[in-house]
């Protein structure tokens, strides 16, 4: 074992869509029992349960949440649509903070109905950071924009590279903007490594990490794009040199293991989360 396993075990987020099946309580029991001391949590089932009461259950079990899923969806060119998506992401962020998490991942949205501007959706992907930054940094949670695989550029998410969701960052504070790194999404991309340099930031520029998350592709993509992530060292990413690339660049925070996969979901949780710490061991540390 690596002298690092220890602190990167440490660091270990489960996202709670990784184990569907679990309720938000038995997550936090999960992961407790597991020495997982983080997770990744959503909107919705939080919202079911309760803000307050999921945040004094994650508190209780002695974890922490490491990010909020999600906000954004910036790109409707409809003028009523657009406040709504604007509102839906302040109430994102008062969520976060009640949460006490500082990370809420944005998915930018996709084209309009009927639209091919790829550019002009981005512009109003902009624009909606610029109206979201002022209220995101009263509660201390910064918004983190997460460039999704391009097989969704056309109706999720317009930000297809990281290179794009930098240059979208890049416009506001660094403590604002972030961006998110899913190996499931940027492992094609031939310029990934040196953008997760220009991310980490130097000098004066503070770094635009604010979360890192992990999942393989697994092909032919067994459950069609959304569902079809793989469990960690299933598929063809390397794993081990993005968790490298990201260190380099000098993050350290949270390692969220993602996976959207109903064979996993249909398998004991705890027994999905031994695999992933048994995988995270041997293919990420």
């Amino acid at each position: 074992m690596s002298h690092n396993t220890p602190s990167l075990l440490d660091r270990l987020s489960l996202n709670q869509e990784t184990v569907r099946q679990w309720s938000l309580p038995e997550l936090a029991d999960g992961c407790a029992r597991a020495g997982v001391r983080g997770v990744g949590l959503w909107r919705a089932p939080v919202q079911q349960f309760g803000v307050a009461a999921a945040a004094r259950l994650i508190r209780d079990a002695g974890l922490r949440v490491t990010s909020l899923c999600r906000g954004g969806f910036f790109t409707a060119a409809d003028p009523v649509e657009r406040a709504a998506a604007l509102d839906d992401n302040r109430a994102a962020l008062d969520e976060a903070a009640a949460l006490g998490t500082d990370t809420l991942v944005l998915v930018s949205g996709g084209l309009p109905s009927g639209s091919r501007d790829l550019p002009g959706a981005r512009e109003r992907v902009a624009d909606a950071l610029g109206e979201l930054a002022p209220y995101a940094a009263e509660r201390g949670v910064r918004l983190a924009l997460e460039p999704l695989h391009p097989m969704y550029a056309a109706d999720r998410c317009v930000v297809s590279t990281l290179a794009q969701a930098l240059d979208l960052a890049e416009r506001f504070p660094a403590d604002r903007v972030g961006v998110v790194v899913d190996t499931y999404h940027l492992w094609w991309d031939d310029t990934v490594g040196a953008q997760i340099g220009r991310a980490g930031g130097t000098g004066s520029a503070g770094s635009r990490l604010a979360a890192f998350q992990l999942a393989d592709w697994v092909t032919p993509l067994p459950e069609g794009v959304l569902l079809g992530r793989g469990q960690l060292g299933d598929g063809s990413v390397d794993l081990r040199w993005f968790r490298e690339r990201v260190e380099t660049a000098g993050y350290r925070g949270p390692v969220e293991v993602e996976i959207f996969n109903p064979a996993l979901w249909a398998r004991d949780g705890a027994e999905v989360l031994a695999e992933i710490v048994q995988r995270v061991r041997t293919h990420v540390v």
